[in-house]
């Protein structure tokens, strides 16, 4: 049986919180009465987000540099209080083939999507130790369960938090800190800006993913997926010869979701600033 948590004055610090699933995620938690502290390397984005939103604290956040993530995590618990919950949610997603992809992108999506990962729940498991709880949510993707061209990159730092969660669940068993995995499928927000998404299947809203992540908070378990369809839909490949699900996934548009039929000019703005530019 999961534990039933209540978040209200619950200390919940959130990386990646200016826009998208971060952002809906502070918003929702705040409604349930969490202190929520959001960080991101647009501080003035998290600022902006935060005063909307009514957020107790934002600040800037590389989440690759040591330096950076200690100062954020020291000033949410100095203005807070010790982190209750720690959500690595920052990511990018640089979408294009393999040949085509500079080196410094492939450096900055694994800086970014799985270093910023493994950082972040290090640095907060060391806090929690001695207080003998804490729950560190990691979010993912569904990219982690699956494959798809033009995602080559991505879908290994996906993969590589998937297996980091579930081991490191494991290593603390017992220690009343929780690890949990969130995978979300495709969400309406910039990552997937300029792509037509999957045949038939829609895409879910940031709203949608922020409801799975304050789910595994309350009631902690290892792996949430959203939406349950896309999630059922990838677990089942499993269970089938693997050129039909390919020829599946061809047909249903997934072969060049994110190389052949991508819009370049509506993807643009959150391509440079993904990489760098």
């Amino acid at each position: 049986m999961t534990q039933d948590t209540s978040l209200r004055g619950k200390v919940i610090a959130i990386t990646g919180g200016a826009r998208g699933i971060g952002l809906a995620t502070a918003t929702a938690l705040h409604r349930k009465g969490a202190r929520v502290a959001i960080g991101d390397i647009d501080a003035q984005a998290a600022e902006a987000s935060a005063s909307i939103a009514g957020l107790a604290l934002a600040a800037k956040l590389d989440v690759a540099d040591p330096v950076s993530f200690t100062a954020f995590l020291d000033e949410t618990e100095r203005t807070l209080g010790p982190v209750d919950v720690l959500i690595n949610n920052a990511g990018i997603m640089p979408v294009g083939r393999l040949a085509d992809e500079p080196d410094a992108v492939t450096r900055r999506i694994l800086d970014i999507n799985t270093y910023g990962v493994i950082l972040g729940s290090k640095l907060a498991v060391q806090r929690m130790i001695p207080r003998g709880r804490g729950h560190i949510v990691n979010v993912s993707s569904l990219a982690a369960e699956t494959y798809a061209p033009g995602l080559a990159t991505y879908g290994a730092s996906k993969w590589a938090v998937l297996g980091f969660t579930e081991a490191a669940r494991v290593e603390h068993r017992g220690s009343g800190i929780e690890f949990s995995a969130v995978l979300p499928s495709f969400v309406n927000t910039e990552l997937t800006s300029g792509t037509k998404g999957i045949k038939g299947i829609r895409n879910v809203e940031p709203e949608e993913i922020a409801a799975g992540i304050v789910s595994v908070i309350e009631h902690p378990r290892p792996v949430v997926r959203v939406s349950r369809l896309m999630g059922a839909l990838i677990g089942a490949q499993k269970y089938v010869p693997r050129t039909i699900s390919e020829t599946v996934s061809r047909w249903l548009g997934a072969h060049d979701v994110f190389t052949d039929t991508v819009d370049a000019a509506a993807r643009k703005a959150y391509e440079d600033r993904a990489r760098g530019l």
